[in-house]
C-alpha cells in the first residue's frame, strides 16, 4: 500500500469513515462528509498534507468534494473504507485474544499492521477467533450493524443527570484517550450513572461505586445504552 506523509490510503479512508458515520462527536450526518481539517488533525498532519491527499483520492475516484468543499466518501470509497475498519477490528481482537496485548495496545499495534494483513488472512482470524462480534473497545465487526446500533446510543456527555447507562462503545481515534479510559475504569459492559456537576467543571459519573470526573470531551468519546 502507497503511503503518503506517513499515512497510507487506507489510513485515510477510515479516517474519514470515522468523521461521517460514528456517534457522539462525529455524529452521522444525511451526507457522508468529513474536513480535510478534521482529517489532518486527527492524523497528525498538516491541512496542506491533507488536502495533497485527498486529492489524489478524488482522483481515484474514492472521494469527491461537496458544496463546502468537504470530503465526501463515493460508494466505491465507502466499500473500501468499510473493509478497512472491519480489518482493523478483527486485528485489534487477534492481537488481544491471542497475542495478549492489552485493549489499548491492540489499537495501536493494528494501525500499524493493518496493511501487512491480505484478505485472505484477515478471513483465517476472523474463523480462529469463531466470527467475533465485537472488537475489543465495543465497535461491532460488521459495519452494517454499527450503523443500524447507532440509534440506541448516546455519548456519556448527552446522558441526564441522574441517568444509569451501559458503556457500549470507547472513542478509538486517540490511543492516549483510550488508554485513559481503560486505566480508569471506562470500558465496555461497565456500568456509570450521571451525576450532578457544577457549571464549567467536569462532569461527575459513579463508575464502581466510586465517583469519577470526566471532562466533557473525554465523555463525548464513550458512547452509552442508557438502562431503561
Amino acid at each position: 500500500m502507497a503511503h503518503g506523509h506517513g499515512h497510507s490510503v487506507d489510513e485515510y479512508l477510515e479516517t474519514i469513515y470515522f468523521l461521517a458515520f460514528p456517534i457522539g462527536e462525529y455524529r452521522p450526518a444525511t451526507a457522508s462528509n468529513a474536513i480535510a481539517s478534521r482529517v489532518a488533525e486527527m492524523l497528525g498532519v498538516s491541512r496542506a498534507s491533507a488536502g495533497e491527499m485527498l486529492k489524489r483520492l478524488e482522483a481515484e475516484g474514492l472521494v469527491e468534494r461537496g458544496e463546502q468543499k468537504e470530503a465526501i466518501l463515493t460508494p466505491t470509497g465507502i466499500e473500501r473504507a468499510e473493509r478497512v475498519v472491519r480489518k482493523h477490528r478483527l486485528i485489534e481482537r487477534f492481537l488481544t485474544d491471542f497475542m495478549g496485548y492489552t485493549a489499548a495496545e491492540s489499537h495501536v499495534h493494528a494501525d500499524e499492521l493493518g496493511d501487512t494483513f491480505s484478505e485472505d488472512m484477515v478471513e483465517r482470524i476472523n474463523e480462529r477467533l469463531g466470527y467475533p462480534d465485537r472488537c475489543p473497545h465495543g465497535w461491532p465487526i460488521e459495519t452494517d450493524f454499527e450503523q443500524a446500533e447507532n440509534a440506541e446510543l448516546v455519548s456519556l456527555a448527552e446522558l441526564s443527570t441522574g441517568s444509569e447507562a451501559e458503556i457500549v462503545r470507547l472513542a478509538e481515534h486517540d490511543g492516549e484517550l483510550l488508554s485513559w479510559f481503560y486505566d480508569n475504569g471506562f470500558a465496555p459492559g461497565v456500568t456509570v450513572v450521571r451525576q450532578r456537576s457544577e457549571p464549567q467543571g467536569p462532569l461527575l459519573v459513579e463508575i464502581g461505586g466510586a465517583t469519577r470526573p470526566i471532562v466533557e470531551k473525554f465523555a463525548q468519546g464513550l458512547y452509552v445504552r442508557p438502562v431503561a
